[in-house]
């Protein structure tokens, strides 16, 4: 059964459906196995064999509603021509721009080719009833990447930049919409029933700002998606912006907004009832660092709380790489028990 289709439909289903972010990633001994094998993380999600291969162990070890497709957000500034680099114990390293280079950037289509041939062997590989996720990040989160050239605790030098040089910003934004909605279209295109957009930096833009720097861009990709695909389900992903969650799911149309750990499940909630959206979270990733027992407790709080209704589980943010994959199997076996 296609559970998450069928929510957005506005059908009842009989049973809660979970996917989890990173559910294919560094804490499953079969993706070490296969990251050993392979010179850089990089090549591994362009490596369309191989992606598919990793995108599918998740789905093979549990009972998930879901497979997401093994690739990264950061593949579209790689595309637009920047050096993009993964260090082992540092995480990712972009080649910077800047107000002297950033008329360097272009967009290079055969970068995203190896994640739709990807997408195209995991959805003939899928069982019957689960649904493949596409996903890339927002305007506002590979800027910050672009900018930075790596993650940062404050995003200092992305807030000076887009404060002293907004029209440059402007068009680095209009350019990052461009290349996004078409690099979603074309993972629909090639079987993603879904897609999630990640705007993992949310967060950290003003209330004043944020119209401009997170609403308003991820509501032209909706509707660059809408134009060509009217039924497909998008999910927001504003992380760590819950000041703004109303305000994003009115101004973009997404149909499910994914909430981090951090917002309270009450205002979830009122979220829900208030815009009619499904709501998509939120266990802390390290609650699956605990015992079973504290697991089944936090499981229990979520379920009691968002119900069977419009909610899809899953967590706040993506699995840790030292979580122990017994506990990753135990969750879902209660939501698949409940």
């Amino acid at each position: 059964m296609f559970y998450i289709k069928e929510l957005v439909s506005n059908k009842e289903i009989d049973k809660t459906p979970i996917w989890l972010m990173r559910q294919a990633g560094r804490y499953l001994k079969d993706y070490l196995k296969i990251k050993e094998q392979h010179s850089s993380f990089l090549s591994m999600c362009y490596n369309p064999e191989t992606a598919a291969k990793i995108t599918m162990l998740p789905i093979e070890k549990m009972p998930l509603d879901a497979a997401i497709i093994f690739s990264d957000i950061l593949t579209i500034p790689n595309s637009l021509g920047l050096k993009v680099e993964f260090i082992q114990d540092q995480g990712p390293s972009i080649e910077k721009i800047s107000k002297k280079n950033f008329d360097k950037l272009s967009i290079h289509n055969d970068k995203l080719q190896p994640t739709y041939e990807a997408l195209k062997i995991v959805k003939k590989k899928l069982p019957v009833g689960k649904e493949l996720i596409g996903f890339s990040g927002a305007p506002w989160t590979l800027l910050s990447y672009m900018i930075e050239g790596k993650g940062s605790k404050n995003f200092a030098q992305t807030k000076v930049f887009t404060s002293y040089e907004p029209q440059i910003t402007k068009q680095i934004i209009k350019l990052l919409v461009e290349v996004i909605s078409q690099h979603l279209l074309n993972q629909i295109e090639a079987g993603a029933d879904i897609i999630q957009i990640f705007d993992s930096w949310a967060g950290f833009v003003t209330e004043d700002c944020y119209y401009d720097m997170v609403i308003e861009p991820t509501a032209k990709i909706v509707s660059n998606i809408r134009e060509k695909n009217k039924s497909i389900p998008i999910i927001g992903f504003p992380r760590r912006s819950s000041f703004m969650y109303g305000e994003y799911i009115k101004g973009t149309g997404v149909d499910v907004i994914s909430i981090d750990e951090f917002f309270p499940l009450k205002n979830a909630l009122r979220i829900m009832e208030k815009h009619d959206v499904i709501i998509q979270g939120n266990l802390d990733p390290r609650c699956l660092l605990c015992d079973k027992s504290e697991i089944k407790d936090h499981v229990a709080r979520i379920t009691k709380t968002l119900g069977k209704g419009r909610f899809i589980f899953n967590l706040g943010h993506g699995v840790l790489p030292n979580t122990p994959l017994e506990n990753v199997k135990y969750l879902t076996s209660l939501l698949k028990n409940d």
